[in-house]
């Protein structure tokens, strides 16, 4: 399945948005439209931070195992989850650059690693709501920092 791309831009600093990333429960409030149930474990920040969730989304409960697996302050961080009994995996990365004249762009990039019969054969559909989702999460995330 192809990468979901979305994006947003906050007056905030790059680092003002990598330190709130940084710390997975930070995600919950602006990701609580499509995962609940959130269980944060092991450190709050930083590479090795995990979170287990389940997402909120048509069909039956599908538990998530997310774990921060790469961190470049103030630039990048990656997480990594499993569901589906282990035949999906995905890697979530955001990308902090500066924008000219102040602010930051924020850009999340959903990569699927491994891909379950299933996902493959609805991708178009499966495809158009994570995008509509994660947006959605960005547009959220925007509106959190501007706080």
């Amino acid at each position: 399945m192809k990468p979901i791309v979305v994006s947003t831009t906050t007056d905030r600093s790059r680092e003002e948005v990598y330190e709130f990333l940084d710390v997975l429960g930070n995600h919950e409030p602006f990701t609580d439209h499509m995962l609940v149930d959130w269980e944060c474990e092991g450190p709050a920040a930083g590479v090795g931070a995990k979170a287990t969730m389940r997402t909120n989304a048509p069909g039956p409960a599908q538990w998530i195992r997310m774990e921060v697996v790469e961190a470049r302050a103030p630039e990048m961080i990656a997480e990594e989850a499993v569901s589906h009994g282990g035949k999906r995996r995905t890697r979530g990365t955001y990308a902090l650059t500066d924008r000219p004249g102040g602010g930051t762009d924020v850009r999340f990039e959903l990569r699927y690693l491994e891909t379950p019969l299933g996902d493959r054969l609805a991708s178009p559909l499966l495809r158009a709501w994570l995008k509509r989702a994660n947006q959605r999460a960005m547009d959220r995330l925007a509106g959190a920092l501007a706080r």
